[in-house]
């Protein structure tokens, strides 16, 4: 019986029909296509600005801004700061707002979430009504409403609704105490970034004890140890003073206050977001299998510990990923404060190519910036996701 011939070797095979150079190719041409249309694209805006006296240039950004903004997070003064000093202005308002807003709503909807599910016929109610309305509602009749309807009906400054704590609210805003840093502020900043580092170190060391109650609550401990420094820092640097807001006039005077703007745009990013990881939050810990819950509760844990031992923490491998797109979501939906007059990324953007006509320019900045802040969220979040995802062996 003749024996089979030999199989071909690799080096026998002609190029065209070899897998891994075809695959090489097909890649160059697609990044050759990519840079083709790219070129097209941007011999079209060149030819385009040329036909009406203009030439892509950032140069304008230096210029100064000469338009006030009702809300800024560092001192801003129109006739001397430049345009883009006002655009960082707004990049800074518009991450007040998201880093707020994703802590704020996701607070919500843990809770909006858990409530769902619960025994109690009415709390699982008011979170299914809750739910329901802020889900299927638009967002900007939501900051509609809650501006219009909500903050500007409120009292005036003088009939403002005291709260205990030296917390006013009122037309105006929310008027709550703060701390003005002294001339020791950046001192205590260094102290309480090396804390950071001591409780970093700390966490790693605790990782290695094999008592469960320690390693456990290695956070904790790594948390209290960052409070220590932080604490005895400031006790005997003192970097803070004390504000607390007053009534002066037809306005407030110390403090800080939140405008109606802000209040109204993150009031209602907290609440649509919130509907909506209240449905990720249930769906998370309808998939936990119920034979751990019942392990968990056989075992003598209470709910509480059962919740946060056993169904939150497998409960996150199926939260995170549709958690990250409501993150983004909001920090996305937040351009919608130009609805309410907030001066955030898009507004201020939208004010600088209405005075410079630079608006091709202008767009580019706030697609970067938008892009910036979205990649920096979703490189976060995947790293939450590596930490809690099933490991295979």
């Amino acid at each position: 019986m003749a024996s089979p011939p030999p199989p071909l070797s690799q080096s026998s095979v002609p190029f065209y029909r070899d897998v891994r150079v075809l695959r090489v190719l097909v890649q160059i041409a697609f990044v050759a296509l990519v840079l083709l249309v790219g070129w097209f694209l941007w011999n079209n805006v060149v030819r385009g600005m040329a036909r009406i006296g203009g030439a892509f240039s950032f140069a304008f950004l230096e210029n100064a801004a000469s338009f006030a903004l009702s809300e800024t997070s560092l001192p801003y003064d129109p006739a001397t700061d430049s345009y883009l000093y006002a655009f960082f202005i707004g990049v800074l308002n518009t991450l007040r707002v998201v880093i707020v807003g994703i802590i704020l709503a996701t607070l919500l909807g843990l809770v909006a979430g858990i409530a769902r599910l619960s025994s109690n016929w009415l709390i699982a109610k008011i979170a299914q009504v809750y739910v329901e309305i802020f889900r299927n509602t638009p967002l900007l009749i939501q900051l509609f409403f809650w501006y219009f309807v909500g903050i500007l009906k409120l009292p005036r400054v003088r009939d403002s609704i005291e709260i205990p704590g030296g917390i006013y609210l009122s037309n105006r805003g929310l008027a709550v105490p703060w701390f003005t840093p002294n001339e020791t502020f950046t001192a205590w900043l260094v102290i309480a970034g090396a804390g950071i580092l001591a409780a970093f170190g700390v966490y790693k060391l605790l990782g290695r004890v094999e008592k469960p109650f320690i390693y456990e609550w290695r956070g904790g401990w790594a948390f209290l140890v960052w409070l220590a420094i932080a604490l005895a820092a400031a006790v005997a640097l003192q970097p803070f003073t004390p504000s607390v807001p007053e009534i002066r006039g037809f306005n407030f005077g110390g403090g800080v206050t939140l405008s109606p703007e802000y209040a109204a745009l993150l009031l209602g990013l907290v609440v649509y977001t919130g509907a909506f990881i209240a449905e990720i939050v249930r769906a998370g810990i309808q998939a936990v299998p119920r034979g751990m819950v019942e392990a968990a509760r056989a075992l003598g844990l209470s709910y509480i510990q059962t919740l946060r031992l056993v169904v939150i923490p497998l409960a996150l491998r199926v939260i995170i990923p549709p958690l990250t797109n409501q993150y983004l979501n909001l920090s996305k939906n937040s351009s919608l404060a130009i609805a309410v007059g907030y001066a955030d990324l898009f507004y201020v953007s939208n004010t600088i190519f209405n005075q410079t006509g630079q608006t091709l320019q202008v767009i580019l900045m706030i697609m970067v910036a938008y892009l910036i802040i979205s990649l920096i969220i979703s490189t976060a979040m995947n790293g939450l996701n590596a930490r809690f995802k099933l490991v295979e062996r």
